[in-house]
């Protein structure tokens, strides 16, 4: 399956792991890498290294080596277009950072859980099935992430159930 967002993140994981920062790649882009299924993804989600705290820490603050990581983006061609979800965009493609190390909080994922991909030399992470439904079910109780994707992320989680299940 050809996707072209799934490339330009390893563009960019190409250049993050330059700076010794192994990528996870969430979101829609990600589902649809591990499902094989098409979710019409939007953005880029990426996670990487950060402090714990997340929204607690000032946004300039919470995501370490956040200035080589702005470095990075605007070196491919991407403007930050919003410092609060540390989101860039280019040719209308856009592309967020989150904090890794807020996956055992929010979803119960420890990070050495995490399974390590590579393609040629990049390095980078994916979710398995199970993973991500435990990411979408607790983004499902976030009132925000709600409202804003108009419960679409029910769909993720009963593919997600019926294949995590029936394996």
């Amino acid at each position: 399956m050809s996707n072209a967002k799934f490339d330009e993140f390893i563009s960019i994981s190409r250049k993050l792991n330059d700076i010794n920062i192994v990528p996870l790649l969430i979101g829609s882009v990600g589902l649809e890498i591990v499902t094989e299924t098409s979710w019409d993804a939007q953005d880029v989600d990426i996670l990487v290294p950060g402090d714990k705290r997340g929204w607690e820490v000032p946004p300039e603050l919470s995501i370490y080596n956040w200035d080589k990581v702005i470095n990075i983006m605007e070196s491919m061609g991407y403007n930050l277009i919003n410092l609060h979800e540390h989101e860039f965009s280019k040719e209308g493609l856009s592309v967020a950072f989150g904090i890794i190390d807020t996956l055992p909080d929010f979803a119960g994922i420890q990070l050495d859980e995490l399974e390590l991909h590579q393609i040629e030399e990049i390095t980078y992470y994916l979710l398995t099935p199970e993973q991500y439904l435990s990411i979408y079910e607790s983004s499902s109780k976030d009132s925000y992430r709600a409202n804003k994707n108009n419960n679409k992320d029910s769909r993720k989680i009963e593919f997600l159930k019926s294949m995590v299940y029936t394996d």
